[in-house]
């Protein structure tokens, strides 16, 4: 049992000076002046302010990359620079490559970080149509396996396998019987690239089929003015639509201000969340698609975002929900994103800047005072 005292408290909504009680790893009380009973151990927060733990629906675990040959694949997630980053919950996926990056070893992947101390799901699929799978159908994946949540497809990419509506509404069938039987949401996850289609193809896919816009989220929404203004669209059709933290200030500078656009449509943030796309890779191309080099995200940019916005003028739990609750909701993480009785021990505690100083992941402490203390057991191996 752990009590968290005096801290400026964000569920998102704002909840006011208060403390949190926690016990085997779930939130069992939170108001002002709770007794402990004599039984917690105390952390006294001093004013300092906490949020829900980022919620990351889009994370290459097992590292992405490739586009220039097996040199520029790039590294793998590690525990600790998730937690350092503020991520309680993770979905992993794939990306181009789903050969040499395998469904088995994100799986094995994700489990390697529940048993770390994180909570982390994955994706099945990837860039390829049609889509790899462990069990020979994206059903079978999601139904039979419990970490899976749903599948990955790319659209609008000289990189994907440029499918269209029809393609689209069969992947978000099969998801969504899968989620029915499995107890999961199901979902479909569209890698939106720069091609010239954009979202047309998913914005048909929800005018010709009777499966709800919230079936499909499609990512990198923030590449450009004219997508964005695309997933406006998506989000008057029900869906919610998700964009890519920025690596630079420019960048989320940037992406900030198309934030604050959709605010003026939708002023409840219900329908807009914000994921990292860490360990994948940002590669450049040429005018006819030659590669030309590449970087790669980090998770970094949730935060800074986050501080961007609020230095706009973005009241804290509006700046918060595209990070917290809303991806849980999406995802179907019922206690997940939010600060309440019975909901997981997921929270960030920051300075007064809005930097990260602590996060505590399903109970545990994994951070504190900046110091991480979950980390990967082969973090400091030496050959």
């Amino acid at each position: 049992m752990e009590l968290f005292r005096n801290a400026s408290l964000y569920g998102p909504e704002p909840l006011g000076r208060g403390d949190i009680l926690i016990e085997g790893g779930r939130i069992t009380a939170i108001g002002p002046n709770l007794p402990d009973g004599g039984l917690a151990k105390v952390y006294d927060l001093e004013g300092r302010t906490v949020s829900p733990g980022y919620v990351d629906n889009h994370v290459h675990l097992t590292g992405g990359g490739g586009e220039g040959g097996p040199a520029t694949r790039t590294p793998e997630a590690r525990i600790e620079e998730l937690v350092s980053c503020g991520v309680t919950a993770v979905v992993g996926l794939l990306g181009t490559d789903s050969v040499t990056r395998s469904l088995e070893n994100l799986l094995a992947k994700t489990r390697a970080l529940c048993d770390q101390g994180l909570t982390a799901y994955c994706l099945t699929g990837g860039y390829a149509y049609p889509p790899e799978t462990l069990c020979g159908s994206v059903e079978r994946d999601i139904v039979l396996i419990d970490r899976v949540l749903g599948v990955k497809t790319a659209l609008s990419d000289h990189r994907s396998s440029q499918i269209g509506s029809r393609e689209l509404i069969w992947l978000a069938s099969q998801a969504r019987r899968a989620g029915m039987m499995a107890g999961c949401a199901g979902i479909v996850t569209i890698h939106v690239g720069a091609g010239k289609a954009m979202l047309e193809p998913l914005l048909q896919a929800v005018r010709d089929s009777e499966i709800p816009a919230s079936q499909w989220l499609p990512t990198h929404l923030g590449r450009s003015d004219q997508l964005f203004s695309q997933g406006l669209e998506f989000v008057k059709l029900g869906g919610t639509m998700d964009v890519t933290a920025g690596s630079t200030r420019e960048e989320n500078e940037d992406l900030a201000r198309k934030i604050l656009r959709y605010l003026d449509r939708e002023p409840t943030a219900d329908h807009l969340s914000v994921s990292s796309d860490a360990y994948g890779s940002q590669p450049r191309f040429g005018k006819n698609m030659e590669y030309l080099g590449l970087d790669y995200a980090t998770g970094t940019g949730l935060n800074d975002l986050l501080r961007t916005l609020l230095a706009m003028g973005v009241p804290p739990q509006l700046a918060l929900k595209p990070l917290t609750s809303t991806p849980a909701r999406v995802l179907g993480l019922r206690r997940k994103g939010s600060l309440a009785p019975g909901m997981d021990a997921d929270f960030v505690v920051y300075d007064e800047g809005w930097q990260i100083e602590g996060v505590v992941a399903g109970g545990q402490v994994a951070m504190w005072d900046k110091k991480g203390f979950l980390r990967d057991p082969f973090s400091k191996a030496t050959v």
